[in-house]
């Protein structure tokens, strides 16, 4: 006598995840988004709770108490616990108020350049013909002129602030977004999908909207990541040659430019800038490669 499993007692073990809930997990299990996120965490705190955190006002200066060692220095002090610049300041008041400027650069400046170099590569990529042949053309001819001395130039006719570092970065990355998506964006267009799309009479808006932008929002989060640790260097090289914030608000590129002429009497002040700089863009760069594999099916499963 054999005996048949009723439907609806059919176990769940056969129903498979949605792939969001796949990516999610995938992404907490991998190690780089873990201490990438981890890092990107701590820094963020430090930037937004800088009153709070920052032991010292990062402008006091005590003119007592200049080019003073980190506290494990036999020369040390407490009360500034890695060091003084040549003003007196305190180095770890400075770099926790710095965080902020890098941050808030780096961030804004990765949502334009994206904002502005997708919507041209969903264009670009889904309607080819002359509409792709001029954005590509415009592309190449902008990535032409060396980044670093095209954001000087803009910085020089905008002048210092916040915003105009965000904005020069902004019209000197767009171009890296633009390329990257534009090539995913000519291989979607061909998805079987997509056809479906076409012949179910839906509009060319919509098709980008709601059918390609997400089959790409993968590789669109991974740039994005990477584009705010370009923009943290892009920042600190613009604020080191005095073109980004002014004199008296904190940054980590003018730490190090103020540092340079004593970087041999006082290491530290040169040094501790940097390694929060380099950590800051590793975290960016952990988090964006390990979200690109979580997020991305294929590789997904190569990593299996």
């Amino acid at each position: 006598m054999s005996f048949s499993i009723p439907s609806s007692a059919a176990p769940d073990a056969g129903r498979q995840a949605s792939p969001l809930a796949e990516a999610l997990r995938g992404a907490v299990r991998s190690p780089k988004v873990v201490v990438g996120a981890l890092i990107v965490t701590v820094m963020v705190i430090c930037a937004l709770f800088a009153p709070q955190i920052a032991p010292n006002d990062p402008e006091n200066q005590d003119l007592l108490n200049m080019l003073l060692p980190p506290f494990w220095y036999a020369d040390g002090n407490a009360q500034y616990p890695l060091g003084t610049d040549s003003l007196g300041r305190c180095i770890l008041s400075q770099l926790i108020y710095g965080a902020r400027v890098a941050l808030v650069v780096g961030f804004f400046a990765a949502i334009g350049a994206m904002l502005f170099g997708t919507t041209l590569a969903l264009l670009s990529g889904y309607f080819g013909g002359w509409v792709d042949r001029v954005i590509s053309h415009l592309v190449d001819l902008w990535m032409s002129l060396p980044p670093v001395v095209l954001s000087v130039t803009l910085m020089v006719g905008f002048g210092t602030g916040v915003g105009n570092v965000i904005l020069s970065i902004v019209l000197v990355d767009w171009t890296r977004f633009c390329r990257v998506v534009r090539s995913e964006v000519m291989v979607v267009r061909r998805k079987d999908f997509v056809s479906a799309a076409k012949l179910l009479g839906f509009g060319d808006i919509r098709i980008i909207l709601r059918e390609i932008l997400p089959s790409v929002a993968p590789l669109i989060i991974t740039l994005f990541t990477l584009q705010v640790g370009i923009g943290i260097i892009v920042e600190a090289i613009l604020s080191f040659v005095g073109l980004s914030v002014p004199a008296d608000v904190p940054a980590w590129g003018q730490m190090i430019a103020q540092a340079r002429n004593y970087m041999y009497q006082a290491p530290w002040g040169i040094i501790l800038p940097i390694i929060a700089m380099i950590v800051t863009v590793l975290g960016f760069n952990l988090l964006g490669e390990g979200l690109r594999v979580a997020l991305d099916p294929r590789l997904r499963r190569r990593s299996i």
